[in-house]
């Protein structure tokens, strides 16, 4: 047997952003996700933040919250203090640099949504036309900070999902 022992699948995605305020309204008024709880601050005096979260000691949680997007892994945004920490997300070529893909039914819709709340898209809508990934649409937009997020959509599937219908999750599977 390999893998995780009892792994059940993807439970949440975790992402630092510089303004805590500013991402919770940006994720439930412009994207539509839900604010479930917050903890934080998080503060310690010893090594605990460097040996159980890899930062700074001195680092500082100001605030963790997690958010639910309709159907899907949840989400924690968290925001540090800590002086000197870089206040630019890194750009998708850098290695541990991530983004959120949220599926949406109307790809044109959903673009004029996030234009009519002033939110940068990237281009226009990518339509795959073969491979695996025929049928599928996307496009990148930016959060207020810089992160940058994206937008797919598949409304006859995709082509591994059309031969394995079980190859992939989605939100729409429950």
């Amino acid at each position: 047997m390999s893998g995780l022992p009892g792994l059940s699948g993807t439970d949440h995605v975790g992402f630092t952003v510089p303004d805590i305020e500013e991402a919770t309204r940006f994720f439930v008024d412009v994207i539509g996700c839900e604010l479930v709880f917050e903890i934080g601050p998080f503060v310690s005096d010893d090594d605990w933040m460097e040996v159980c979260l890899g930062v700074h000691p001195r680092a500082v949680i100001n605030k963790l919250r997690m958010l639910r997007c309709k159907n899907g892994p949840s989400f924690e945004i968290f925001e540090y203090a800590l002086d000197g920490a870089a206040q630019s997300p890194p750009p998708n070529s850098d290695v541990g640099a991530a983004h959120l893909g949220f599926l949406v039914d109307d790809m044109d819709a959903a673009v004029a949504h996030l234009k009519s709340h002033g939110v940068k898209v990237q281009g226009d809508p990518t339509t795959m036309t073969e491979g695996p990934s025929e049928g599928l649409i996307w496009v990148y937009f930016l959060a207020p900070w810089g992160m940058q997020l994206e937008l797919v959509s598949y409304p006859n599937g995709m082509a591994v999902t059309r031969e394995n219908p079980g190859a992939l999750w989605s939100p729409k599977q429950g």
